[in-house]
């Protein structure tokens, strides 16, 4: 036989039985890892927990409205959580702002549902 012959019948046979997993019938698992990178809390809490450390508000503050936007596409109810405290940070005194931010981390934490 030809190598011709034999490899025309090696890639047919391929093409008749399948590439090995394929047409078992059942359902493959899938693990799904959520990162940080996917969730648009992840740059308000950072923000709030440097605040919470104590760092002053900067010019991130200018950034609040893309951030509660961010979040209102996916979470309208947190959105809204985070809007009020973010405003209520801006309009206390600086050195309040720390209790204020450790407040509102508690209250836009994931939770399970």
């Amino acid at each position: 036989m030809s190598s011709r012959y034999t490899l025309a019948c090696y890639l047919a046979l391929t093409a008749l039985l399948g590439s090995p997993g394929c047409g078992h019938g059942g359902v493959d698992e899938m693990q799904i890892e959520v990162k940080a990178s996917n969730d648009p809390l992840t740059l308000p809490r950072s923000v709030l927990q440097q605040y919470a450390n104590g760092q002053p508000m900067g010019s991130e503050a200018s950034n609040f409205p893309a951030m509660i936007q961010t979040v209102r596409d996916t979470d309208p109810d947190r959105a809204e959580i985070l809007e009020k405290g973010l405003a209520e940070i801006q309009a206390s005194p600086a050195g309040s702002r720390s209790a204020k931010a450790k407040a509102l981390l508690k209250k836009i934490q994931p939770s399970m549902h």
